[in-house]
């Protein structure tokens, strides 16, 4: 029988009286997750699930394929990092423990905006859900992005490790041209400076959350945020943007 998790309850997703039975009708509606009083229907979640095959920017597929580019380029390594993308009101995240090369597109958990699991991996695989997905649901609901990384980037630990104050500034650089400025609705100029917040790293990516939150506050423009000795969190409003950021 399969079952989703809320938390930390386990909700039985089909009648036992109906197992076996052809569903049709009303039956095909009997998956739902309980949120609070109220019970969400899941046949949205179920149909967009079983069309992904169909459907190469779903982010189902794009996920393990960005998450194969960066173990590539050494952004990724074994386990560490995650991406999350955006679907219309879902929310698909990928898995920790599972390394990054490997991954396939049934291993995604696949959230509400509010945090609650509405459909974990496919075929019974047992996964644990990314230590990264409070703080992609903080970015989600800051910046309305489409897409989040985090990465172990080399290059980004290097950044924050010749920087000593709390900022990574750089500018007359050719590539800041790809880099988004929020405020004024266009990326940054040759000539202008590029400034990226540096927050200190914690025991945990959970500790991060208050840091990161304060640092986007304080930094309308960004779309990234380092963490030093870390890695960093980078997002955009579609996933092409978060890539090239």
């Amino acid at each position: 029988m399969e079952a989703i998790e809320n938390g930390n309850k386990i909700v039985d997703t089909l009648n036992q009286s109906n197992k076996g039975k052809k569903r049709t009708g009303e039956l095909d509606n009997m998956e739902t997750v309980e949120n609070g009083s109220k019970m969400i229907h899941l046949d949205d979640q179920i149909n967009e699930d079983d069309n992904y095959r169909n459907d190469p920017e779903h982010p189902r597929n794009l996920i393990p394929e960005i998450c194969r580019l960066c173990y590539s380029q050494e952004a990724m390594t074994g386990s560490g990092g995650a991406i999350s993308m955006r679907k219309n009101d879902k929310i698909y995240v990928a898995p920790s423990g599972v390394q990054k090369e490997r991954l396939k597109p049934e291993d995604m958990f696949v959230l509400n905006r509010n945090g609650d699991t509405l459909r974990r991996p496919l075929n019974g695989k047992i996964c644990r859900m990314s230590q990264c997905t409070p703080l992609f649901l903080t970015i989600y609901q800051l910046r309305d992005s489409g897409c989040v990384m985090h990465t172990h980037s080399k290059r980004a630990v290097l950044a924050t490790m010749i920087s000593s104050g709390n900022e990574f500034r750089i500018a007359n650089q050719q590539m800041i041209k790809g880099i988004y400025k929020r405020t004024e609705g266009r990326n940054h100029k040759f000539g202008e400076e590029l400034v990226i917040p540096i927050i200190e790293n914690t025991a945990t990516d959970l500790e991060l959350k208050v840091d990161l939150l304060n640092a986007m506050e304080k930094y309308p423009d960004t779309c990234c945020i380092l963490i030093r000795r870390h890695g960093l969190y980078v997002w955009g409003t579609t996933w092409q943007q978060a890539k090239l950021m």
